[in-house]
């Protein structure tokens, strides 16, 4: 079975859990016997291609207009933009980006397209253009690969459109799959653009595969997709945790991390919350933030503001083995998402033999039994949960061993199987 897949990253070029996601999945769809083609907007050569092949989106060549027929824009004609897009700013951060905003309307790919685009690969000020560009590229993968895929599957809402444009060229059913909604990253304030193309990329696609139920219920509720084609998928984990050694921590305090976006989803000012209760209860404690995001400076004002600088610490942006080793490092990893579709790294702390805490908001939760739940506002019992994991050994043990052996349980191979059972459905025989 061969699988055209279209995603917006990569590891080890990644900004979130998504690229992670991504590797994970198509490594397990090899041992499922899935040949996957996956199409990034910017490759950079050092991507693993031992299961897979990445295909270079900016590398793509695409004739001009005059070049195709007029059935083949007839196709594409779905395609709009109408303003430019960050996806984990706020307003005001947008600002700061760019001193005259460069309104884009509908595009005439006659008349603005070359041979070729360089996608920068990054979720910069022109992110909506390069998607919607990359729906350009991603036909023109569709027509020179013809008769080489059987499936097609788009990642996330950056290459909904993509999919679909290689779906129209092709006729190959699409499967799209749903990491977080428009309603996860901005509340009830959604981005209209945002939503508009998500739930055409839904509506297009043949199956939706949601990465929890809670996802799932969204994209039915909020989004009128029809439930006989949403089908949930939960993500796995292939972190390997490494033996480090206690001494290389050079301090004797007990380390409690957070590790993600720090923006309003990921819950970050409650984990700040709980740090100062915990600290006024424990002395020997420190708390990490590792990542960045729009509300670092709020944060980092609320920790001083608290009296607590001295026990927190703030890394930047983790990614590959420094992620590892923040695990290694850490007693206890907490994920206070206000609303996370599903959550990975809360299975990568438990496969380092850390125990966590994660909130019940959580798509992960419905997967995990020996993890602490709590709601992501009750930041006392999350103090609590913090204060009982660290002060009192064997209730700690009992969650890393019982984490363990929960988490060995949780493969992408498994996860893989199910997602290859979907493509195998839609295949005719």
């Amino acid at each position: 079975m061969r699988v055209l897949m279209f995603g917006w990253e990569f590891p080890p070029h990644i900004a979130g859990g998504l690229g992670t996601a991504c590797y994970g999945l198509t490594r397990g769809l090899a041992k499922h016997d899935v040949d996957v083609k996956f199409v990034v907007p910017r490759a950079y050569g050092d991507e693993d291609q031992r299961f897979i092949k990445v295909l270079n989106a900016s590398e793509v060549e695409t004739p001009y207009g005059e070049d195709f027929s007029e059935s083949f824009w007839d196709k594409l004609t779905f395609i709009h933009i109408n303003s430019n897009l960050i996806p984990y700013v706020s307003p005001e951060e947008f600002a700061t980006y760019s001193s005259s905003e460069r309104k884009v309307g509908e595009v005439s790919w006659r008349s603005v397209w070359k041979d070729k685009y360089t996608f920068s690969g990054k979720y910069g000020t022109n992110l909506m253009e390069e998607v919607a560009r990359y729906a350009m590229v991603a036909a023109q993968v569709a027509k020179n690969l013809e008769g080489e895929f059987d499936v097609i599957h788009a990642h996330d809402w950056l290459t909904y459109y993509a999919g679909i444009a290689a779906k129209k060229i092709s006729g190959k059913p699409l499967v799209v799959h749903m990491h977080a909604t428009e309603f996860d990253r901005s509340g009830e304030n959604v981005n209209q653009q945002v939503y508009d193309i998500e739930r055409a990329g839904m509506a297009e696609a043949d199956r939706v595969i949601a990465v929890s139920n809670l996802t799932r219920k969204i994209v039915i509720e909020k989004y009128g997709i029809s439930p006989g084609k949403v089908l949930t998928v939960h993500n796995a984990v292939m972190f390997k945790a490494t033996e480090t050694k206690e001494d290389q921590r050079g301090l004797d305090d007990k380390i409690v991390t957070f590790l993600g976006r720090i923006t309003y989803q990921k819950g970050p000012d409650y984990f700040v919350e709980a740090a100062a209760k915990v600290i006024k209860r424990v002395p020997n404690v420190r708390f990490v933030m590792a990542g960045s995001g729009d509300m670092m400076n709020h944060v980092i004002r609320r920790v001083a503001k608290l009296g607590i600088a001295d026990r927190f610490h703030f890394t930047g942006f983790l990614k590959g083995d420094e992620v590892q080793r923040m695990f290694s490092l850490s007693d206890v990893y907490i994920m206070p998402s206000v609303s996370e579709p599903f959550g990975i790294s809360p299975l990568e702390a438990m496969r380092s033999n850390v125990p966590v805490i994660i909130s019940k908001q959580s798509g992960v939760a419905e997967v995990l039994k020996y993890a602490v739940k709590v709601n992501y506002w009750d930041v006392d019992a999350m103090a609590d949960a913090i204060y009982g994991l660290i002060t009192y050994p064997a209730l700690s043990k009992m969650f890393k061993r019982k984490g363990q052996e929960e988490v060995d349980s949780l493969k992408w191979d498994n996860s893989a199987g199910k997602v290859a059972g979907i493509y195998r459905s839609l295949i005719p025989k």
